[in-house]
């Protein structure tokens, strides 16, 4: 039969499993059958004489892997795109294929030599639309797919692989004629996945389960209604026929010892030029500048693995090692994505971690667009975190005040003066300007501090989770910081909750507070409850807390306090009328501390003093909190993640708690001046205390 399609394909005189590049040829170096890999390649290249007419380049020996010619380059038309190997193991195939190419009177393109592209096995046409599939992640980078588009005039529809066996597009991925798609959905990340679906209507998707996926069944050739490829299932070979294809099967188990299949050995060299295809912009890429400890802190492979992480590409354009221990180091990385939207999540996570625009000449002002709606941003708008930013306005920089997570940045203008602060959602007016996108943004991290393996007598320890063994000697640590801070009439915040009580640390906690360690207390209805009921009743929940055992009657003991503080009319009322003698909240009340109660559905009562309406609750937290050098988190997860999102990087943080993964969570919030510390409050706070008497004597002897 008379079929206009053309596929290359090479002989395996030389092919040999000789080294590994991809998990499909660990375990199998020089294990292959030679013999039995031209038997099975002999087979294949019959099949195929059937559909199609096949050309062959000559084998070169010691390039054993040269067998797999999807990987010479990417054809469309005339034009050829020469591949740039990844793995200098195959390095050498190159100019066997550009000769090839020249030849046969193929117009060459050749990418940058650091730009990795493995040809058509990272690169599928779509058989219906003419677009151009292309895969990133292990052998192709995602810039080469820019050159692509405007090479040969295709849409480009950029695909990420993250499961290493899958190393190749064409491994997992097949388009089919009439515009169906076999494929392996697990061996792309989630926006790949979306893509896919977006542009391939369901019922035209093949899904290939793993027990096939990892015979090759998506490494198939395909030829108008025919499928040629390796041995697959039953099932699938009757899902594929139900579409209307012809499945052709032939073992090629030798050449999956290196990681490729009927796909990977052919090369298809007449594809069509479609009318409706034309260049995209498949990339988007800009340059960041990164300073600071790089390779101490880790800097510099957080930024990568992040930028890997959220679908993106990164290259290291140059890097300048701080030569000195009191040095930083700079980098600057091209960042690349395939959509704007992906962009702007790397982008913005990487402002988080001080990244900034790599010249003066690229950096544009801040994208303001208008509140339309009370109380609602405009889409795209920028959400702040717990680091000082700053945005550029009017070609200047200004520093946005009120600095918090979870935020828009609100602009004004008043006396020719420009200002920028962090307002919550639902404070937005109609008419105010708003920051939106990543343009004209920049944080400021700390760098001047250089990471030390050297143990600093009393230095506040960096982020991280304590566990049982060193207690004490992070007690002492934050000892010593509460003890300087009261010092330098600084401020210190507790937030807390009524496990400080039932675990009999109401009395440590009121010594903080009486001898002026604590300055605002933030906590709900119950931690003042259950204090109160101690102070009046001696039980917590109807616990006797100096026995332990429960009192009779004492289920109802917390009704009574609280019906008892409701007849005073506040908290301070009861202690000025002699009903609260001890305890916690006497100690706020004695000492002119603040504090705030925030309601929540669950409270009892509640008590005259506890604020129910949520709003003004956070916004009383956020007033009583500026200006903190200390939060101390005493076994509350709930009101703690609300004081850390109102918080901004700088403020020392210790977060309390038995639970190690509340204690994570709360610790786990970019600060890196916060620990910490899995213990019973209870126990921490009498540890504290001991500590702070002992600072307290050393100080009074010095005196």
């Amino acid at each position: 039969m008379t079929n206009p399609t053309r596929i290359l394909m090479c002989a395996p005189d030389y092919y040999e499993v000789d080294y590994v590049i991809n998990p499909w040829m660990e375990g199998n170096v020089h294990k292959s059958s030679q013999a039995t890999a031209i038997e099975q390649w002999q087979a294949l290249h019959q099949i195929i004489k059937e559909y199609a007419t096949v050309d062959l380049v000559p084998p070169a020996q010691g390039w054993p892997d040269m067998v797999f010619t999807a990987n010479a380059g990417l054809v469309l038309g005339q034009k050829a795109i020469l591949s740039r190997f990844y793995h200098p193991e195959r390095q050498g195939e190159e100019p066997y294929f550009k000769q090839w190419f020249a030849e046969n009177g193929f117009q060459v393109y050749e990418l940058p030599q650091d730009l990795p592209f493995e040809g058509a096995g990272d690169a599928l046409f779509d058989r219906d639309s003419g677009a151009l599939w292309a895969g990133y992640g292990f052998r192709s980078e995602l810039d080469s797919h820019a050159y692509i588009a405007q090479w040969l005039d295709v849409e480009v529809l950029s695909l990420r692989l993250i499961d290493p066996r899958f190393y190749h597009l064409d491994t997992c991925f097949c388009p089919l004629s009439g515009g169906y798609l076999l494929y392996y959905p697990p061996a792309f990340d989630t926006y790949s996945n979306a893509l896919i679906e977006r542009r391939i209507p369901a019922e035209k998707r093949i899904i290939v389960p793993e027990p096939d996926a990892v015979n090759f069944a998506c490494n198939a050739v395909n030829v108008d209604d025919v499928i040629i490829m390796n041995k697959i299932s039953p099932e699938l070979e009757t899902a594929i026929a139900t579409k209307g294809f012809q499945v052709r099967q032939t073992s090629l188990t030798e050449f999956l010892k290196a990681g490729g299949a009927a796909k990977c050995l052919t090369l298809k060299t007449t594809e069509p030029i479609q009318e409706t295809a034309q260049a995209n912009a498949p990339v988007d890429s800009r340059i960041i500048h990164l300073e600071g400890h790089l390779l101490d802190a880790g800097i510099l492979n957080q930024a990568l693995d992040l930028i890997n992480e959220q679908g993106g590409s990164a290259k290291v354009l140059n890097f300048n090692l701080g030569i000195e221990r009191k040095n930083t180091s700079s980098a600057n990385v091209r960042v690349s994505a395939p959509s704007p939207t992906t962009m702007e999540d790397i982008m913005s996570a990487l402002i988080e971690m001080g990244a900034i625009s790599a010249s003066a000449e690229d950096v544009q002002d801040a994208h303001l667009e208008t509140v339309k709606q009370m109380g609602v941003a405009p889409d795209d708008f920028y959400v702040t975190n717990i680091y000082p930013t700053e945005v550029r306005i009017k070609g200047q920089w200004i520093q946005v005040m009120h600095q918090r997570m979870d935020g828009a940045i609100a602009i004004s203008e008043i006396n020719g003066t420009i200002h920028a602060r962090c307002r919550l959602l639902r404070d937005l007016q109609v008419g105010e300007k708003v920051v939106v996108g990543i343009d004209g943004i920049r944080t400021n991290h700390k760098t001047t501090a250089r990471p030390s393996a050297e143990k600093q007598e009393f230095s506040f320890m960096g982020a991280g989770v304590s566990s049982e063994r060193r207690v004490e000697l992070v007690v002492e640590q934050i000892a010593w910081e509460l003890h300087k801070i009261r010092a330098q009439g600084g401020k210190v915040a507790v937030t807390a909750g009524p496990v400080v009580i039932h675990t009999g640390g109401a009395q440590h906690l009121a010594s903080l507070i009486r001898q002026g360690y604590v300055h605002t207390l933030l906590g709900g209805n119950a931690i003042a409850v259950h204090d109160i009921e101690q102070s009046m009743m001696g039980t917590s929940l109807g616990v006797d807390m100096n026995k332990g055992v429960p009192v009779r009657g004492g289920h109802r003991h917390h009704l009574k306090v609280i019906n008892t503080i409701r007849r005073c009319g506040s908290i301070a009322n009861a202690v000025a009328q002699g009903l609260i003698t001890k305890g916690v909240m006497y100690e706020c009340v004695q000492n002119n501390v603040p504090f705030c109660l925030a309601g929540s559905i669950r409270d009892d009562g509640p008590l005259p003093d506890t604020e129910m309406d949520l709003i003004r609750a956070q916004e009383e937290y956020a007033r009583l909190l500026e200006g903190t050098n200390m939060v101390l988190m005493l076994s509350t997860m709930l009101h703690s993640i609300g004081v850390g999102n109102m918080t901004p990087a700088g403020v020392k943080m210790v977060c309390v708690d038995i639970n190690p993964a509340v204690v994570t969570k709360l610790s786990d919030r970019g600060s890196v001046e916060s620990v910490g510390v899995v213990t019973d409050v209870g126990l921490f706070l009498s540890l504290l205390m001991r500590q702070l008497d002992r600072l307290n004597q050393k100080a009074a002897m010095t005196v």
